[in-house]
């Protein structure tokens, strides 16, 4: 596995977008029942958007994940918590594997998100807001760092529900250093210059 990073294009990668956002799986998404115009125009969106950037997630160059970051403070998060400077959202989308699942992939996946996000010095912490009935997410989160801050209402992602019921959580560097692998967490917290 060697991931990386590029910034979405609309219009070519929305049909592998499309492939993984309708799937049961993604339900949590709210797209489930999008066209592949529809997410070329919310990825067209996003990408008019000073505070809300979409990433794809390559591994040896082949879209695996989809991540954005936004700013909290210029989203529904706003009125929902005290955003302090520093603090970052972040959605992670894992694309659904070409074979059978690998052992410990999308924990691989979630590492290298943080410490691409955290590579930014601006960055202070990482806030996520997952349907608080998404269970696998929270699992996955605590993994990497992430400690609860709460259930939140937001607007709803999906058009058949009124509102959104979501686990407000937090992540800072340190923390997310603290779950590394001890071999790999003095490397990258030597690169940030902190001690592990």
């Amino acid at each position: 596995m060697r991931f990386s990073f590029r910034p979405v294009d609309p219009a070519a990668d929305a049909p592998v977008l499309h492939s993984w956002v309708s799937q049961e799986y993604a339900r949590f998404w709210g797209m489930l029942s999008s066209t592949v115009e529809d997410v070329v125009e919310e990825y067209s969106r996003l990408a008019a958007s000073s505070h809300h950037q979409a990433f794809l997630g390559l591994d040896d160059g082949v879209p695996a994940f989809l991540m954005e970051r936004y700013l909290p403070a210029e989203s529904p998060l706003a009125g929902a918590y005290n955003v302090v400077p520093g603090d970052i959202g972040m959605h992670l989308l894992v694309g659904p594997p070409p074979g059978p699942p690998a052992a410990g992939y999308t924990t691989a996946v979630m590492q290298s998100v943080m410490a691409y996000l955290f590579e930014d010095r601006g960055t202070g912490r990482i806030v996520v807001e997952p349907d608080a009935r998404n269970h696998k997410i929270h699992i996955l989160n605590e993994r990497v760092g992430f400690r609860p801050g709460g259930v939140v209402t937001l607007p709803a992602v999906d058009l058949s529900e009124n509102r959104k019921q979501a686990l407000l959580s937090f992540c800072n560097r340190a923390d997310f250093h603290a779950t590394l692998n001890p071999i790999l967490a003095a490397p990258a917290a030597a690169t940030l210059g902190e001690t592990p």
